[in-house]
């Protein structure tokens, strides 16, 4: 089911220690959403894989150009990319060595139909939410 509840509150509640997520259209600009929520989440501990065609490192991690590049398991995948773009990004994790758990669809980011691909792929889905504000939620504090 796609925002399920259960499956939000799992992952940011989870005490198992840090998470993997891998953030694709993760900018190097300080400025620029996907930059200030992955920094976030960096600082709550979860490693940060950036998925973009440029730059050599971003948050102090080496920057992968596609998510089949990523050698060892990845928790989620969060999109940080314009809506038509979703079915690449899902072909690119079909291509993970790794299964992931999530594919997590940033605000904004709908795409029905690439989600019940995932879903049926065996992805938990979470679409048009974003990582930090649900984090803030799930954990009780104002964003």
């Amino acid at each position: 089911m796609i925002n399920e509840e259960k499956a939000i509150v799992d992952l940011l509640q989870s005490a198992e220690g840090p998470k993997v997520i891998a953030v694709v259209g993760l900018s190097d600009k300080p400025d620029r959403p996907s930059y200030r929520v992955a920094a976030f989440m960096q600082k709550l501990g979860y490693r940060i894989l950036p998925v973009t065609p440029k730059g050599e490192t971003i948050l102090g991690e080496p920057v992968f150009r596609s998510l089949a590049e990523i050698p060892f398991p990845v928790d989620v995948v969060d999109v940080f990319r314009a809506p038509e773009h979703v079915p690449a990004v899902l072909a690119d994790v079909k291509q993970m060595q790794h299964k992931p758990g999530y594919l997590w669809l940033q605000e904004g980011v709908i795409h029905d139909e690439a989600a019940a691909e995932a879903e049926a792929y065996g992805l938990k889905v979470v679409m048009d939410r974003c990582l930090w504000k649900e984090y803030d939620r799930v954990h009780g504090r104002a964003h």
